[in-house]
């Protein structure tokens, strides 16, 4: 899947807050400026194209507050202890945190 992006992703550690997700953690798998993944140890109930208010806390490293994404999910796979769930990112209303974050991601993949 990642082959096909073209948008670049770059890994990340930072915790996501999810509505529908239950119980366990939420670690924001990978992100980039047109989607995301997320890692759910929890239980998903998340509808395909449906879209969600999400929270992306970032690691402290970063510097850089919490904000929100707009998102449609648009894949789920279901693992034995986890459950992946990726997302198309269709609006930030605090743009300029997410863009840090992506830059901030981008600088350190390349370190």
């Amino acid at each position: 899947m990642l082959e096909n992006r073209k948008n670049p992703r770059y890994q990340s550690l930072a915790h996501v807050q999810i509505p529908g997700v239950t119980g366990g953690e939420n670690i924001l798998k990978d992100i980039g400026v047109a989607g995301c993944c997320v890692e759910c140890t929890g239980e998903a109930d998340l509808q395909k194209n449906a879209r969600y208010q999400i929270e992306i806390l970032p690691e402290k490293a970063s510097n850089i507050d919490g904000f929100e994404l707009t998102v449609e999910r648009k894949w789920i796979q279901v693992g034995d202890y986890v459950t992946e769930v990726g997302f198309f990112i269709l609006a930030s209303p605090k743009g300029k945190q997410f863009q840090h974050y992506v830059d901030y991601l981008a600088y350190r993949s390349q370190a």
